[in-house]
């Protein structure tokens, strides 16, 4: 297979990082994952967004357009398979149409990272960048964040 689509829903939205880890990515359009929510799970102040099925719910993403030497790179990025595995969904494109594609959900494999908890500052300015970069309304990150305040005390 010479390329692959990839749902980003997470660090992988900020254009500048991608474009270091993966060179020849190409954003292929934006879109919706329906029936998902984001969550921030991991160590306290150290935790990374996944995403759950969630009825009603939706989450906004990135469709990037990879080849093999992005994925093998992503893979590495994620910590897949222990961190992050990966599954083919569909994905609603903002033009209408509906595509399958890859997305990484996190794992339960490593017990620190199945809890609920907030992220650093800093990965959490590098996707609220990617947000601001496509033009996502900052809501879903907000509700994400509330989450895992709720949960965690």
């Amino acid at each position: 297979m010479d390329k692959r689509l990839y749902i980003a829903y997470g660090s992988n939205l900020n254009v500048e990082q991608m474009t270091y880890r993966c060179p020849t990515a190409k954003v292929y359009g934006k879109g919706i994952l329906k029936g998902y929510h984001l969550l921030f799970k991991g160590r306290p102040d150290n935790a990374y967004l996944t995403i759950e099925p969630k009825v009603n719910r939706e989450v906004p993403v990135v469709i990037w357009d990879l080849k093999p030497e992005d994925e093998i790179s992503l893979d590495r990025y994620e910590g897949y398979p222990s961190f992050y595995y990966k599954e083919d969904v569909p994905v609603e494109l903002e033009t209408g149409g509906v595509v399958e594609a890859m997305v990484y959900i996190m794992t339960n494999k490593i017990k620190d990272r199945i809890n609920l908890n907030l992220p650093s500052e800093y990965y959490l300015n590098a996707v609220s960048e990617g947000y601001e970069e496509f033009g996502f309304d900052l809501k879903y990150l907000e509700e994400a964040i509330e989450l895992s305040k709720i949960k965690k005390n």
